[in-house]
């Protein structure tokens, strides 16, 4: 049985053929490699088998001598690079997103996980964790963080910065779908499993095919190369996390036709999406200290809700309760403005070496600003109280 929150079949099946079943049928499939490695640091003491999990992550398996069976089954499959992975494609893709510097940001914050929130099954996990909405700008920072290290040249290198971030969050989500599922708390019959292979899918295209159309929208130039090297640097972080390798789109064109079966097969926005939302976009003004930072945040918070209005568009706006500001008759201006800019850098000598290195210093201040003193990912004890 198909979970209920995949709808619209009959419309999708005449649209997409078999193909809605067959990814159905990842509703209810996880990650049992990950799965196996939180089973078994259960049984050691505390703290003992995270850590021996971070050691294997910065300085590979075969230095953990003590290490057990199921973290040596993960470690080598994460540490096995797939032939079809190019190491000089994976920069090349990276520097589109770290060439745009603040706009990446913005996409990726007021379409990307807008988007997500969106979808009324797969946000099940973020409020049952209620990180998100308790702690949403925090939240957005460790996005933002992963992301530069995922761009980062040579970041996605076995034992790299951006490799480790990724089999740790990896290994978080299994230990929250090990929580979600003994709290019981937990509708299998109405959203399938939690943290599931479909949305792992999803998510990977959160961060790929969706950041590429949101660029563009701003106005970015993207060459057809430049955008085929983005995908396969989040083919191989989809890898990576767990994503069953039958899931992978290989190219733009691939992501884009699953990602049209996955919209055609999800719900409406529900109370759950808004809620998500509101705590995103309203981050800033939560966390201002002073009246000066308030109404510097609000002033934030507007020109963020025209931006997520003018990346996801009116209709998914509305749906998602993001109310119009005046902010929206600046947006035409920016687009010209951006799409001036990218003919510069195309035609003036140097262009692009400047471009990155002013989006390398924005990536870096935002992780330096964002997480000052933040304590590093570890795996979480327990979920958010039952509202």
């Amino acid at each position: 049985m198909l979970p209920a929150r995949f709808v619209n079949l009959p419309e999708s099946r005449a649209r997409f053929g078999d193909r809605v079943d067959r990814l159905g049928a990842f509703l209810t499939r996880v990650d049992p490699v990950a799965d196996a490695v939180v089973e078994e640091i259960e049984t050691l003491p505390p703290g003992a088998g995270w850590s021996l999990f971070r050691r294997a992550a910065q300085e590979g398996i075969a230095s953990v001598t003590d290490a057990r069976p199921a973290l040596r089954a993960f470690f080598a499959e994460v540490e096995r690079v797939p032939v079809w992975v190019d190491w000089e494609v994976l920069d090349r893709g990276g520097a589109v997103l770290m060439r745009a510097g603040p706009l990446g940001g913005i996409v990726l914050g007021m379409k990307s996980l807008v988007l997500g929130y969106a979808s009324p099954g797969g946000n099940k996990p973020l409020i049952l964790s209620g990180r998100l909405e308790e702690q949403a700008g925090r939240r957005l920072n460790e996005t933002a963080r992963f992301v530069q290290a995922t761009i980062a040249p040579g970041g996605m290198r076995p034992h790299a910065s951006g490799w480790q971030l990724t089999v740790n969050v990896r290994l978080i989500h299994a230990q929250v779908r090990r929580m979600i599922v003994k709290s019981g708390r937990w509708d299998a019959a109405a959203w399938g499993a939690p943290i599931n292979q479909h949305d792992e899918l999803g998510t990977l295209l959160l961060f790929s095919v969706v950041v590429l159309e949101g660029l563009r929208q701003l106005g970015v130039r993207i060459a057809a190369a430049d955008a085929e090297a983005y995908m396969h640097l989040w083919r191989w972080s989809g890898w990576l996390m767990g994503v069953d390798p039958e899931l992978l789109p290989a190219t733009e064109a691939e992501a884009r036709r699953v990602g049209d079966l996955i919209a055609a097969t999800q719900g409406e926005p529900d109370d759950d999406s808004r809620r998500l939302t509101r705590a995103l976009l309203g981050s800033h003004v939560r966390d201002a200290q002073t009246a000066s930072d308030r109404t510097n945040a609000e002033r934030l918070a507007r020109f963020s809700r025209a931006m997520c209005r003018a990346l996801v568009g009116d209709v998914t706006a509305d749906k998602l309760g993001v109310s119009s500001s005046s902010w929206r008759y600046v947006l035409p201006f920016a687009r010209r403005l951006v799409s001036s800019m990218e003919l510069v850098r195309e035609n003036v000598p140097f262009g692009d070496v400047s471009a990155l290195w002013a989006g390398t210093r924005y990536w870096d201040r935002v992780v330096d600003v964002g997480l000052a003193g933040a304590a590093e990912l570890k795996l979480p004890h327990r979920l958010a109280r039952a509202a």
